[in-house]
């Protein structure tokens, strides 16, 4: 019996997100990206087919590594112009009762204070249904436009990531008691100050002396993702993470993947059911196999060769623009994505990617693999992937905006639920509670645990 699938929807506010060049196509509506009815009518189709979230990616940048050139990336709207995934939160949990909303925003460009005011106001706002996925960068353009020479070095990142947890988990877990909060409107105390805390924090990096300036939200901790696939970036993951987010294009590329990290949690003294983790995958479907296999073949006349190599070039911080169509891809070791290119050149000893190939693949659906067929037949491949690489659920990137969603809900999720391996309606409570059924605050294994009072 497969365990319980989860999707989680893969979002970004910008118009071409993981399948560059399909928003040419008459049923995409990403061009009203910067409209509130696109992510309200989005939120409400996700929550009838009873997604876990919707995880909004961001970067901070734009994608110059390919030619050395901003030129491709807004020819082709490849992740620019991207708004802030902030700012559509509130909009869409208006219009929702359940679903979750996980933000990306990256360390390294946003001091950890103001950062969880941020936070903790989303979760008071969505009453508990906020995460947040943590991010080190890795476009240099993006460090350069807020006066950095340099990013740092990808491993120190993490450093730096590390104590910048530390201090969130200290405003968060630790500077405001429980029942510091009284609102007793006939003695005029709105809080007990003995039971409100400076944090007292002095590092490396972060120096913050005082309170934190909310009062405890639903869940104090947001739900926490992340996706480092990295060896330093498993190690963080492992201690931080609740919920882990891979990309890779095969299931053997995945498997190893997944028995890493689980690796990587022994050492961190945590237990698997402890995290989730989501593999990035898309779904193209339709009443049969073969109406389904003409839609997906429609939508690779549409995928950018130049805009998958633009893509690529930005999250593995190769220029793909100096090799030949036929030239094999190798491991070249980099400041951005260093498990990007091992996925594709170490881990499926089966497989040997040429240049041609890798373009073409990311063209439509990014870096996960595209399941293409009936909802018997998607369905199939689904359980076989729980099954075979022990991952929880999966990422869905959309390809059209937002027919790729409503596809999976009229499809998919009733041929799931018919199986018994898909929830039939969500639990009250937190996202933290729906995702775990053990509450609303962080787990005694986690870090965060150890600074409560």
């Amino acid at each position: 019996m497969t365990k319980r699938i989860s999707f989680n929807a893969f979002e970004m506010n910008c118009v071409a997100h993981q399948s560059p060049g399909l928003w040419r196509h008459e049923q995409d509506r990403s061009l009203e990206y910067n409209r509130i009815e696109y992510w309200t009518d989005l939120a409400k189709i996700l929550e009838q087919g009873k997604f876990d979230g919707i995880f909004i990616a961001d970067v901070l940048g734009i994608y110059d590594v390919y030619q050395k050139s901003t030129h491709a990336a807004l020819n082709g709207a490849v992740q620019v112009p991207v708004n802030d995934p902030l700012q559509v939160i509130p909009i869409m949990a208006a219009v929702t009762k359940h679903l979750g909303f996980g933000l990306t925003t990256s360390v390294s460009f946003e001091h950890p204070y103001p950062f969880a005011r941020r936070m903790s106001t989303l979760d008071h706002l969505t009453q508990g249904r906020v995460g947040w996925n943590i991010v080190t960068s890795y476009l240099e353009s993006g460090s350069k436009n807020i006066g950095l020479k340099q990013q740092l070095n990808h491993d120190e990142r993490y450093d730096f990531a590390d104590e910048y947890l530390e201090v969130l988990y200290k405003l968060w877990e630790n500077s405001w008691q429980q029942d510091a909060v009284h609102r007793n409107k006939a003695s005029g105390v709105f809080a007990d100050s003995n039971k409100v805390h400076a944090i007292e924090h002095a590092g490396k990096y972060f120096s913050v002396p005082g309170i934190h300036l909310c009062e405890p939200s639903p869940q104090r901790t947001p739900v926490l993702y992340q996706a480092g696939a990295s060896h330093r970036g498993q190690i963080f993951a492992s201690q931080h993470a609740e919920c882990i987010f891979i990309a890779a294009p095969s299931k053997i590329a995945t498997q190893k993947l997944v028995k890493s990290i689980e690796q990587q949690l022994i050492h961190a003294g945590r237990r698997r059911e402890d995290v989730k983790i989501y593999a990035l995958v898309s779904i193209v479907t339709d009443e049969t196999d073969q109406k389904a296999t003409h839609k997906f073949k429609q939508y690779q006349d549409y995928g950018s060769r130049e805009g998958a190599l633009t893509l690529l070039s930005g999250w593995s911080g190769v220029d793909f623009s100096q090799y030949q169509a036929t030239d094999h891809v190798q491991y070249v070791h980099s400041n951005a994505i260093q498990s990007l290119l091992d996925a594709y050149v170490n881990a499926d000893p089966h497989r040997v990617w040429t240049v041609d190939e890798i373009a073409h693949w990311n063209s439509v659906g990014g870096n996960g693999p595209v399941f293409v067929g009936s909802a018997t037949t998607v369905a199939d491949t689904l359980q076989s992937w729980v099954e075979e690489t022990g991952v929880d659920g999966f990422n869905l990137a959309y390809i059209l905006a937002h027919q790729s969603f409503i596809d999976v809900v009229r499809w998919i999720v009733p041929e799931l639920q018919r199986r018994g391996v898909y929830q039939l309606d969500y639990t009250d409570g937190t996202l933290r509670h729906k995702l775990f059924q053990q509450g609303d605050f962080v787990a005694q294994s986690h870090q965060a645990y150890q600074y409560k009072r």
